[in-house]
C-alpha cells in the first residue's frame, strides 16, 4: 500500500469519525477497533490520567484501525508531527513491524516513544515430562542438534512469538539460528497442545497464555523473559538469573509525535509515570493480567531502538525480510 493511499485512508477515518478535539484536549488514537489491547491502553490510561489529576481534561479516544497499525502511524507522521496534544497507544507489535517494514516504509524513528507501563511477559515453556529443566538444558541442545528442536508459538514465521526463542539463542552463541524449527500455530493454547503432545520440544508465548496450563500441571515454565520475576510466578526463573540477557514483553506503551518539544515529551513522560506509580494503575494491571514493565522517558525510547534493531538484523537472517 502507498504511502499516498495511506494518508488519504487516514484522512477519510478521521473525518468519519468526527474526531475534532478542542485545543486543550489531548487525544489518544488507538490503531485498532474498540476492545483489543492498543483500546485498553488509550483508555485504561487517559482515565486515569484523567482521575489523578495527571491532565485537565478528559483525554479523548479516536480508534484509527487499518494495517496493524499502519494506518494510525502514517496519519501522525503525515499529519499530526507537531500536535503537542496526541498520544498513540503502541505494544510490541508496533516495534516489530516497523523493524519488519511493514508500516509502508515508515521507520521507527519518526515518532518519539514516550514510555511503557505494563506488559505480558514473554515465556518459554515446556512439556511437564520434558527432560530440559532448565533454560540452559534447552539451549544446549539446541546446541548439540539445532535441526533436531522445535519451538511452537501463536504467531506467524517472523512474528514475535517465533523471534523469542531466536533471540535467546543468538544471545547464547547459536550461530545458525534458521536451522531452529518453528511452528506457527493459531493462538497459544494450540503452541502448548503442540508442546505436550511432543509435537514440538517448546513453545515460544505470553504469560497470560499459559496460567491455566501451569496450574493444570500440563507445563513447566523454565523462564520469564522480564528484568525479574513475575510477581505471582516468583517460582520462575528469568532469563537474565540463567545468563541470557534477554527480555521480551509484549508492553504497553504510547508514543507521541517527532516533531513536538522536548519539554512537551517530558510532560507526557512524567503523565505516564504517574499513572504507572498510581494504586489504579496497579488495580488494572492485576485485572487484565498484566506484570510490572516500567520505561517512561529517553530510558524507553533507547529500548525500543534496541528491540528494532535486533528484530530487524534477525528478520534478515531468517528471511522474513530483505
Amino acid at each position: 500500500m502507498t504511502k499516498r493511499l495511506f494518508k488519504a485512508l487516514a484522512t477519510s477515518a478521521i473525518l468519519g469519525l468526527g474526531a475534532t478535539t478542542a485545543a486543550t484536549a489531548a487525544e489518544c488514537i488507538a490503531p485498532a477497533n474498540p476492545g483489543g489491547g492498543w483500546d485498553f491502553t488509550c483508555r485504561q490510561i487517559g482515565k486515569i490520567m484523567y482521575d489523578i489529576g495527571a491532565v485537565e481534561k478528559p483525554i479523548q479516544v479516536t480508534n484509527m484501525a487499518g494495517a496493524g497499525g499502519g494506518l494510525a502511524f502514517t496519519h501522525v507522521v503525515s499529519e499530526r508531527n507537531d500536535d503537542a496534544d496526541l498520544i498513540v497507544a503502541a505494544s510490541s507489535a508496533t516495534s516489530t513491524r516497523l523493524a519488519q517494514n511493514a508500516y509502508a516504509g515508515m521507520t521507527a524513528d519518526q515518532v518519539r516513544f514516550v514510555g511503557a507501563i505494563g506488559a505480558d511477559p514473554g515465556v518459554i515453556v515446556v512439556a511437564a515430562d520434558s527432560p530440559y529443566q532448565s533454560l540452559n538444558d534447552l539451549i544446549e541442545a539446541v546446541k548439540a542438534d539445532p535441526g533436531g528442536i522445535a519451538f511452537a508459538g501463536g504467531s506467524a514465521v517472523g512474528g514475535f512469538d517465533h523471534l523469542k526463542p531466536l533471540m535467546i539463542l543468538q544471545r547464547a552463541g547459536v550461530e545458525d539460528v534458521k536451522a531452529v524449527k518453528y511452528i506457527g500455530v493459531d493462538g497459544g493454547a494450540d503452541a502448548i497442545t503442540q508442546t505436550v503432545g511432543g509435537f514440538t520440544q517448546a513453545m515460544s508465548g505470553d504469560m497470560s497464555e499459559i496460567v491455566g496450563f501451569l496450574k493444570s500441571g500440563d507445563v513447566r515454565a523454565i523462564a520469564v523473559l522480564t528484568e525479574e520475576r513475575v510477581p505471582g510466578f516468583e517460582d520462575i526463573p528469568t532469563a537474565k538469573e540463567q545468563g541470557i540477557d534477554v527480555v521480551a514483553v509484549n508492553w504497553r506503551g504510547l508514543y507521541v509525535p517527532k516533531g513536538i518539544s522536548d519539554d512537551d515529551f517530558q510532560k507526557w513522560a512524567d503523565r505516564l509515570q504517574q499513572v504507572a506509580d498510581s494504586d489504579e494503575w496497579k488495580e488494572a494491571m492485576a485485572a487484565n493480567g498484566l506484570a510490572p514493565f516500567t520505561k517512561v522517558g529517553n530510558d524507553f525510547q533507547s529500548y525500543v531502538d534496541g528491540v528494532v534493531s535486533e528484530i530487524r538484523a534477525l528478520s534478515k537472517e531468517i528471511g522474513v525480510i530483505q
